[in-house]
């Protein structure tokens, strides 16, 4: 008979710091024969459907829930992820021969420091000791003991910006149908040093996570037993014990080999810690400089992580957008998260003016909102097909996203995209859609750390990343933990 596979996705990053709640309103929610939909749209929930169909699964879908990075999960979302699976778990009439699941890593409920490991525990005990538990997690999870403890197969993206989601997913699938065919039982060994490191400094073009992963690959290729290394940067913004750097190794060999082969990733990261306590520029520092800079072939691109969206923050700080209006700066960009404005623009005629009041409402840490007078160039729905089917963006949502009505404004040399729903800056359809051709610009600004990178380096005739007021600040040291293991470094 065809192997019967629960699949099911549970996706949010989690920043703690924030003070508001996600609630299941927030989440985009697809139930039981939805979630094969997802098969082509480039998704790592699309990978595992393609594996199971291609492998001859019987997939049984229960729920995906995912939502955009922000503050502290309501415990509604997590019940409702439980209760689906676990009325999916109790009206099968035949025993379920593996699990196939989408997770972060990195998410925190009200109840729940650790809702991952809540998650794989529940799961294990409904479906015993012997049936494997595989799938996917992000780079950016913080990893626990428990989360180890209950699963026998998750595999984690290798690249940041994530290039591999769809990849990783399928190997994780891949894993599963191994186990499920040769009954291999293996265990999850899990390490983690003293060490968080903010988003700017996770990166896995540059140090210290190029060479990690590096290592993670030499000890997989030398050692026949161990069928991954997972290389975890952590999530700084969510407080939690285990926040920070983590390693895991799935072995079908001996726990204390692999446990062996973690230490020597974990002494690594320890002894370079530095290399990924990244810190921001001082924005007008930066814009100096660029006043004296000839011009490019190509933007330069102004990457400001304290309001980065896909660490959480509410992409409306404006400290950029009034530095580049007082500097008279050109042929500029930037996008700016604020239904607010895009409501009151709603009948206002194209081409016509209006004073403006410009978000900077989202976090008390972002800043003030800016009064500008501006030109209303477009208006649209805001959907944008995603021109990079491996970007960033196409870890959290597939090969489209919805800003939400959106509009283009102008004031001086600098347009203004206006959008409704919070958008990572990680695809180029996002200007393009908007009829801004992001190549022929000037300077661009982006509210994000390390992902847009991907997309952005090609057009680019420089980088620079800034440092403005936010909640997601590189300055590990701003932030009041309460939860985190300590001593661990930067914090001490």
């Amino acid at each position: 008979m065809p192997r019967r596979v629960l699949l099911a996705g549970l996706f949010h990053e989690t920043h703690t710091f924030l003070a508001d709640r996600m609630g299941l309103d927030q989440f985009e929610i697809r139930r039981g024969a939805e979630l094969l939909s997802a098969a082509g749209d480039g998704s790592p929930l699309a990978a595992m459907v393609e594996v199971g169909t291609r492998c001859g699964w019987e997939l049984v879908p229960a729920i995906d829930l995912r939502a955009s990075p922000g503050p502290t999960v309501a415990d509604e979302v997590v019940d409702t992820f439980w209760q689906a699976c676990d009325d999916t778990l109790s009206t099968q009439t035949r025993p379920f021969d593996g699990v196939c699941l989408v997770l972060h890593g990195a998410m925190v409920s009200e109840s729940h420091l650790d809702v991952e490991g809540e998650i794989l525990a529940r799961l294990r005990q409904r479906v015993g000791p012997h049936v494997p538990i595989c799938g996917v997690l992000d780079l950016h999870g913080n990893i626990t003991p428990k989360m180890a403890a209950n699963s026998q197969g998750l595999i984690a993206y290798r690249e940041n910006p994530h290039a591999d989601a769809h990849q990783a997913a399928h190997d994780g699938a891949l894993l599963l149908d191994r186990l499920m065919r040769t009954g291999e039982q293996p265990v999850t060994v899990w390490e983690q040093p003293p060490v968080v490191w903010p988003p700017t400094g996770t990166g896995t073009a540059f140090e210290p996570m190029q060479t990690l992963e590096a290592m993670a690959r030499d000890i997989e290729r030398t050692h026949p037993n161990i069928l991954a290394v997972n290389v975890f940067a952590g999530f700084s913004f969510a407080d939690t014990p285990c926040t920070g750097v983590s390693f895991t190794a799935v072995t079908i060999g001996d726990p204390d080999e692999a446990r062996g082969a973690l230490r020597t990733l974990s002494g690594w990261s320890v002894e370079h810690r530095d290399k990924g306590n990244t810190q921001d520029e001082p924005l007008e520092a930066v814009l100096d400089r660029i006043a004296q800079m000839p011009a490019g072939n190509g933007p330069i691109v102004l990457a400001e992580p304290s309001d980065n969206i896909g660490g959480g923050a509410p992409g409306d700080g404006t400290a950029v957008l009034a530095a580049l209006v007082a500097r008279k700066i050109q042929n500029a960009a930037v996008a700016i998260n604020d239904p607010q404005a895009v409501k009151a623009l709603q009948n206002i005629a194209v081409g016509a003016s209006i004073t403006l009041e410009i978000s900077g409402r989202g976090s008390p840490l972002s800043g003030a909102p800016l009064r500008l007078e501006v030109r209303l160039v477009s208006r649209s729905d805001g959907r944008f097909t995603l021109e990079d089917p491996n970007s960033h963006l196409a870890s959290m949502c597939g090969n489209a996203f919805e800003m939400g009505p959106s509009a283009v404004v102008t004031h001086g040399g600098v347009s203004i995209l206006l959008t409704s729903n919070k958008t990572p800056p990680f695809d180029l359809g996002q200007w393009r859609s908007q009829g801004l051709i992001p190549e022929t610009l000037s300077l661009i600004a982006v509210k994000a750390a390390v992902a847009h990178r991907r997309v952005y380096d090609r057009i680019s005739s420089a980088h620079h990343t800034i440092h403005t007021p936010g909640p997601c600040s590189s300055n590990l040291r701003e932030f009041p933990y309460r939860h985190i293991r300590r001593p661990v470094y930067p914090l001490d």
